[in-house]
């Protein structure tokens, strides 16, 4: 599923490619995807005739502003937007296609058909779900140590578990919580409660430092992963664990281990990442 980085890069992309053209059309093909409203003909009839003047990101969470409303999309694992002439082809895993007056199309395209989409009035869109459960953005001002401390004293879970589940701190997946992890010497098996204010500042630290520096790169390319203009992202060139169990670390040279952490595959150094 993409993290962060790589919603943030598609965002990026899609900024240079849809600000400032009116749909003239939406067809949904597979209209399980569109989660709001139920009736699809009434997210389609609300879009017509509405430019995008925005793309922004929530989380993992695309927003694509239109003049009256909002989109919120989710990518799941295998979605993904393509900007194309509306005379190219397509196959069946495109699912939804906005038409622009300039004989563009924005199309979606999704594998497994996971993804969603929810209409909002603009302004609304962070009072419901999927945003309004939604932690603190990692970039903000407001992601400070004393936030990540006042949410591990409340809870007795295995660290990566709370970072993971989005309510504390957005934007963190199985990729970016290993590296951030590794990085700040804590192993993922510690429970929250446990972390001192050092290793917590430490921690805070290398989240930023870990998805910035991914950002930058456009994001890992693990699996299908691609942008918005088909190109693909560099940082899984930098990884310094996940993807690599059984590998030397590249600090200490002790083999890497993988356990299982809330459900999720979970490597580590068992030298630099002792369970204190």
């Amino acid at each position: 599923m993409p993290e962060l980085p790589e919603v943030e890069t598609v965002k990026r992309t899609l900024e240079g490619l849809v600000v400032g053209k009116k749909v003239t059309n939406v067809v949904v093909k597979w209209p399980k995807i569109i989660k709001k409203p139920d009736d699809v003909e009434a997210f389609k009839m609300k879009v017509i005739g509405q430019t995008f003047t925005g793309v922004e990101r929530r989380g993992k969470f695309l927003k694509l502003i239109l003049e009256d409303d909002v989109i919120v999309s989710h990518l799941r694992m295998e979605g993904k937007y393509k900007l194309s002439a509306i005379d190219e082809e397509f196959d069946h895993h495109t699912h939804v296609f906005f038409t622009f007056e300039d004989g563009t199309e924005l199309r979606y395209h999704d594998v497994r058909k996971f993804g969603t989409m929810h209409l909002f009035p603009i302004g609304l869109e962070e009072n419901e779900l999927p945003l309004v459960q939604l932690g603190h953005e990692p970039f903000s001002e407001q992601f400070t140590s004393e936030v990540l401390q006042t949410g591990f004293q409340k809870t007795s879970r295995k660290v990566k578990t709370v970072l993971l589940d989005q309510t504390l701190v957005v934007g963190l997946g199985n990729i970016y919580v290993d590296e951030a992890l590794f990085k700040a010497r804590i192993h993922p098996e510690r429970i929250a409660s446990t972390l001192t204010n050092r290793e917590i500042e430490t921690l805070r630290e290398q989240i930023v430092h870990t998805l910035s520096d991914a950002v930058n790169k456009g994001g890992s390319t693990i699996r299908s992963y691609v942008n918005s203009q088909g190109k693909v992202g560099t940082y899984q060139d930098n990884l310094f664990v996940y993807g690599r169990v059984g590998q030397g670390c590249k600090n200490c040279q002790s083999e890497l281990e993988k356990i299982v952490v809330g459900g999720r595959g979970t490597t580590f150094c068992p030298t630099c990442q002792v369970n204190e």
